[in-house]
């Protein structure tokens, strides 16, 4: 596979974690307001915050890693 494509791959794989943390984020954040039975959605909003921060930040190391190697 080209340069380009391996590029894409790795672009395409950091997207799906991220669509895939966010959803479980909201989902397991919907789920515990239920338990909790909160009149406002903290965990709906707090964990999908915690995920955003946590894919940014291990998106930010990749680049810095590719970085470093050219």
């Amino acid at each position: 596979m080209s340069q380009g494509g391996g590029n894409m791959m790795k672009y395409a794989t950091l997207a799906t974690q991220m669509m895939v943390l966010m959803g479980v984020a909201v989902w397991g954040g919907y789920k515990l307001d239920q338990r909790l039975h909160w009149k406002v959605p903290v965990m709906v909003i707090l964990l999908p915050s915690i995920a955003l921060v946590i894919t940014l930040w291990s998106i930010i190391k990749e680049f810095n890693k590719r970085g470093n190697e050219k």
